[in-house]
């Protein structure tokens, strides 16, 4: 077994192409079609395949559609838990609009998951002998708002690190019911959780609080052009953005947390993983579409870091 499970509830297969102005009525011709398995954890297991290390992938997936998301995962060449659901996966879409420099992404809610359909992950991270265990993306509707500090509280029993990135509920209520090893929001998600707008400074003393009351070890906030911070017990850790080509947005922050969480599990040092991560969210946004960040950008990118 890979020593990484990555953890995506409400998968998709996206689409992503690009057209020269996006209009209303009319229909919008698109060229530079591209097709690739889409969802928080998903992207995170094509991260760390992309690097040079192994990862499985557990995903619900249903229909014609969920058939497709999972010949696309294991073309990937990433192993793949793929839990029957009744629902139908559903399809994101992405359009660049080359007059602009925009880009519209379509995103649909997802099926509703029931008890019987999430039981099944909940066995396999019982089981799973991966020493690191990732869920990131939103949680379909149907589950409890406790389904991830469930599943942190699981993997914590076997003694794997549990890490999540997720907004909104069900980050709030892993944070106040149980310990994580790491918790990497956005700026935005962070916002969202102590309910007002943050400066640098908020964003310090936020991401710092998570870790002083337990609820955290490692707080990684992803800040887009203004870069990333890292919380720890050691103390406090910030990094500027590396500034490239953005051709897409999409995708940087799972490229980050991919490449973090793999050479947390290479063994390298915090501070190491953490500029790579950084090094891997520049890279994913130099990439079109659902692309994700390349191997060779991420390493040149490192050597930038800071």
């Amino acid at each position: 077994m890979a020593n990484v499970l990555t953890i995506a509830l409400n998968p998709a297969v996206d689409f992503s192409s690009r057209t020269q102005t996006v209009r209303p009525t009319r229909k919008t011709r698109v060229s530079g079609m591209r097709c690739d398995p889409g969802g928080g954890g998903i992207n995170v297991a094509r991260v760390i395949s992309r690097l040079g290390g192994e990862a499985e992938t557990l995903v619900l997936a249903g229909g014609e559609i969920g058939a497709i998301l999972g010949r696309l995962i294991r073309e990937e060449g990433i192993a793949c838990h793929a839990m029957a659901i009744a629902g139908q996966t559903r399809i994101g879409f992405t359009v660049f609009e080359e007059s602009t420099g925009l880009e519209y992404r379509f995103v649909p809610e997802g099926p509703a998951i029931g008890e019987n359909e999430l039981e099944p992950c909940l066995d396999l991270i019982d089981t799973h002998e991966a020493g690191f265990v990732v869920a990131s993306g939103s949680l379909p509707a149907g589950v409890p708002d406790d389904t991830y500090a469930t599943m942190a509280e699981r993997a914590a029993a076997r003694g794997a690190k549990f890490v999540l990135d997720t907004s909104g509920i069900g980050l709030k209520t892993v944070l106040e019911k149980t310990r994580v090893y790491l918790v990497k929001p956005s700026r935005g998600e962070l916002e969202q959780y102590v309910g007002r707008r943050l400066d640098e400074e908020g964003i310090r003393q936020a991401a710092v609080a998570i870790v002083e009351r337990g609820a955290a070890e490692l707080v990684a906030v992803t800040m887009g052009d203004d870069g990333a911070l890292l919380a720890s017990t050691a103390g406090v850790l910030r990094l500027p953005a590396v500034h490239v080509r953005v051709r897409s947005a999409v995708g940087a922050g799972d490229s980050f947390l991919g490449a973090m969480i793999w050479a947390l599990a290479e063994g390298r040092e915090t501070e190491r993983a953490f500029r790579l991560g950084v090094a891997a969210g520049a890279a994913a946004v130099m990439t079109p579409g659902t692309e994700l960040c390349r191997r060779e950008d991420v390493l040149s990118l490192a050597q930038r870091v800071g």
